[in-house]
């Protein structure tokens, strides 16, 4: 079995800046509302006809495959995590292997929004170690903007979010107690419907009885229709308090489990690079773990979050800035809707 290491990394944001008073035309907020919420000052729009969650995605992996120094003919395999692809199917993996002219190698699409990186880089940490491919290509891009509600009804949810990309390429390296040490995934679907997008989908409000908060029950459809675009039910619904609760219990729980499996403590931690979903989480979980300031990257103030492509964000940029180093023990971890959370521990 080989281990596996992160050869190449790279990241990618759109060049439109739109400030928390940029936001404040559109809808009925401030500044300051969010900064205290979110800690968010600013985000990266796309440009709407022009960029993609795949070509932002592209743009993310050319670097990344750079950085490897190899080229996108040497790609083996495709992971691509998003939750907002360019189409309803197929996903964005085939896309990017047909733009970046790659041979027929196989693509994956992972769903499982904020904690989908980390759950395609266990999956690519997989395939690496049982030797089935020697260049993985792991991305996660998002394009939040194009279908975000700018009126105050839905302030709560779109001063959040922004876009962009991030990417990453898997090697087998022989180096002992190099590369990615463990990964652990895990999900609790009990309360999926308090941060979900209930439509376009099947489910015809099965899932939805007895919860009155929820859209009509004669709403209910594949895909949208007039009824359901007027009412507002297309759009994500999230319930804040509850989902913080939840996160700040099951981000150290599965940091604190990476950790133990390799017989570490969190003051063996050079790097810790959360999921960017909301500053005044990464803040209660650093001090939980009794992490310093240098030990913990942020970068939720300049991007929002991009869910499946923040932790490649983050990892990329805190690397560029030189907080990662050879040998630095760094931590992902990862929590979204679903519920899903994730970490990964990995020798650099």
């Amino acid at each position: 079995m080989h281990q596996s290491k992160i050869a190449g990394i790279g990241y990618y944001v759109p060049k439109n800046v739109y400030t928390n008073n940029d936001l404040s035309r559109f809808m009925d907020t401030n500044d300051e509302w969010i900064r205290e919420r979110t800690g968010i000052q600013e985000r990266r729009f796309a440009d709407r006809n022009e960029e993609t969650t795949t070509t932002m995605g592209i743009e993310a992996a050319k670097i990344a495959i750079e950085r490897a120094a190899i080229t996108a003919k040497d790609v083996d395999f495709i992971i691509f995590a998003t939750l907002s692809p360019d189409y309803y199917f197929p996903g964005c993996g085939v896309l990017l292997q047909r733009e970046m002219g790659m041979g027929e190698i196989g693509a994956l699409d992972i769903r499982n929004q904020c904690s989908g990186f980390v759950y395609a880089l266990s999956v690519a940490d997989q395939f690496v170690k049982t030797g089935m491919y020697k260049n993985v290509l792991v991305v996660g891009s998002e394009k939040h903007s194009f279908a975000m509600d700018f009126e105050t009804r839905s302030r709560n949810v779109s001063v959040i979010f922004g876009d962009g990309a991030g990417a990453v390429v898997l090697q087998p390296t022989d180096e002992k107690g190099k590369g990615i040490l463990s990964t652990h995934l895990h999900s609790d679907g009990a309360d999926a419907e308090i941060l979900a997008m209930y439509y376009p989908g099947s489910h015809a409000n099965k899932w939805m009885k007895d919860k009155p908060a929820y859209p009509d029950q004669e709403l209910g459809g594949l895909f949208m229709t007039p009824e359901i675009l007027a009412s507002g039910a297309a759009l994500p619904y999230m319930d804040g308090p509850s989902v913080f609760k939840k996160a700040v219990v099951k981000f150290p729980e599965v940091i604190k489990e990476a950790l133990a499996a390799n017989n570490l403590t969190e003051k063996d931690i050079d790097m810790l690079v959360p999921h960017q979903a909301n500053l005044r989480i990464s803040q209660y979980v650093q001090n939980l773990l009794g992490l310093s300031d240098d030990q913990v990257f942020n970068n939720i103030q300049k991007y929002g979050n991009t869910t499946a492509a923040s932790v490649p964000i983050a990892l990329c940029e805190a690397w560029e800035a030189g907080k990662i180093n050879d040998g630095d023990l760094v931590c992902l971890a990862a929590f979204g809707s679903g519920f899903t959370w994730a970490s990964a521990l990995i020798r650099w």
